[in-house]
């Protein structure tokens, strides 16, 4: 992909539709690399990780978005308790951790977003991804996990476009497909579920782009 895109729908699969309402997915293109943060992105990261505290971390899978995430996990067979919602698994990563650290870039423009708005976002580069962009569908059986990744089962969902599959929903992206030191155009997509409206996944992405752009 060539062209900086503002955020567009991802298309979703009739099958998934019609078993998981409120499931879509928004995504952009951004010009960005691999690097090291900047400064000023650091210390938002700092400055961020004050919002945590322990009794905060423990009620917070009350508040709306976290718990529309652990309503949809439940929907589709995970228990919450067991693998974190995003939100939640970073939050307990700060308290452990004593802080939420940099990890570069795209990575902190990824927990930026997440943390200031609860929806998640992924990073593919740029050159993986079809022109005509990302949605969410079952996979076929033995279809390969990216380019060249094993063999998936059928009926797994899946984040993919016309080409390939790219990630597994709410789980790892595909070899070969996330973000490197050559990447120099990214793909960010973001997750979201019933409960949770369209205004904080625009939001979500144009956190991180902001940030990507502006580092």
């Amino acid at each position: 992909m060539t062209d900086e895109l503002p955020a567009a729908p991802g298309f979703l699969a009739p099958a998934v539709r019609a078993e998981l309402p409120g499931l879509r997915l928004s995504w952009l293109s951004v010009e960005a690399r691999r690097r090291a943060s900047p400064r000023a992105v650091r210390s938002r990261l700092r400055a961020l990780s004050n919002r945590y505290r322990g009794a905060g971390v423990v009620t917070m899978r009350t508040q709306p978005i976290p718990h529309a995430y652990r309503a949809f996990f439940r929907q589709t067979g995970l228990d919450p308790d067991a693998t974190r919602v995003p939100s939640e698994e970073v939050a307990v990563a700060r308290l452990l951790q004593g802080g939420l650290r940099s990890q570069g870039l795209p990575d902190d423009a990824l927990l930026i977003a997440l943390v200031e708005t609860g929806v998640p976002v992924w990073a593919l580069d740029g050159d993986r991804v079809e022109v005509g962009g990302l949605g969410i569908r079952l996979s076929a059986a033995g279809e390969p996990f990216g380019v060249s990744g094993y063999p998936l089962a059928e009926g797994r969902l899946v984040v993919a476009d016309s080409r390939a599959v790219h990630g597994l929903l709410f789980g790892a992206l595909a070899p070969g497909h996330t973000v490197t030191r050559s990447t120099r155009q990214m793909v960010l997509f973001a997750l979201g579920v019933e409960g949770v409206p369209d205004i904080h996944l625009e939001e979500a992405l144009w956190v991180c782009h902001d940030v990507l752009a502006g580092a």
